[in-house]
């Protein structure tokens, strides 16, 4: 019988905010001796990027300084150029995509066995309407966020499921509160099938104060102050 790893990761999207507070998150963990480095892990959007990251020791620095493309932009690979700075063509076998397939919308995890994480996380991260679908083995593929912001029900077994969701908890109200229902239920499904428990973080007020307009998602220096924040919030955690 394969055993089930200590820790494992899945992280929600959230725009360049959500990267700066889930790597936040991940650095914060890693000051407390609990390295994700090597762990599976699961992102959506953002949090697609911080697996990656992650999994390929890029740094928070080396992220923020990659340029950011102009929204709407409808030309191909767009942001697979930008991230592929960043990540060239290396692969990792324990990070994994959600992704929403096109024209079914079907929501899918992809593995980064195989796959260049550059594509990966511009496909999980293309959002309808501001970047063009990424293709990937001749399928198109949208923003993994479209279907759900976090699937942790997706996640891998573990004993201990690392969860950031940046858009949950006190980020823009009523918004929050519906990704932090759906993110409960998940957690629900999850135990359907593993047994574990979960280390869960979503930006408390004073973090969620840095955005308070979806634009500000968008915004570096609010990504970069998202990123403190998020590692302030996780050295003041107790963590058993």
């Amino acid at each position: 019988m394969e055993s089930v790893p200590t820790f494992a990761g899945v992280f929600g999207g959230g725009g360049l905010f959500g990267i700066g507070y889930a790597l936040g998150v991940i650095h914060g963990l890693r000051d407390q001796g609990i390295d994700l480095t090597n762990a599976p892990m699961l992102g959506t959007s953002a949090g697609s990027w911080a697996a990656a990251a992650t999994a390929l020791n890029v740094t928070f620095d080396e992220l923020v300084s990659l340029p950011v493309p102009s929204f709407p932009n409808p030309k191909p690979n767009a942001l697979a150029t930008v991230a592929k700075i960043a990540f060239g063509e290396r692969t990792a076998p324990n990070v994994r995509v959600v992704v929403t397939s096109v024209p079914r919308l079907k929501r899918v995890a992809l593995s980064g066995e195989h796959t260049p994480l550059a594509q990966l996380v511009a496909a999980s991260s293309a959002v309808p309407g501001l970047l063009a679908p990424q293709k990937i083995n001749g399928t198109r593929y949208v923003d993994g966020g479209v279907r759900s912001g976090v699937s942790v029900d997706l996640a891998s077994p573990a004993q201990t499921l690392v969860i950031v969701a940046p858009l949950a908890g006190a980020m823009f109200g009523p918004f929050g509160r519906y990704v932090e229902g759906k993110t409960d239920k998940e957690q629900e499904m999850w135990l359907t099938e593993n047994e574990g428990r979960f280390l869960e973080f979503s930006p408390r007020q004073s973090t969620a104060d840095i955005a308070k307009l979806p634009q500000h998602l968008f915004d570096k220096a609010r990504a970069i102050e998202a990123y403190h924040r998020g590692r302030d919030e996780t050295s003041s955690t107790t963590i058993m």
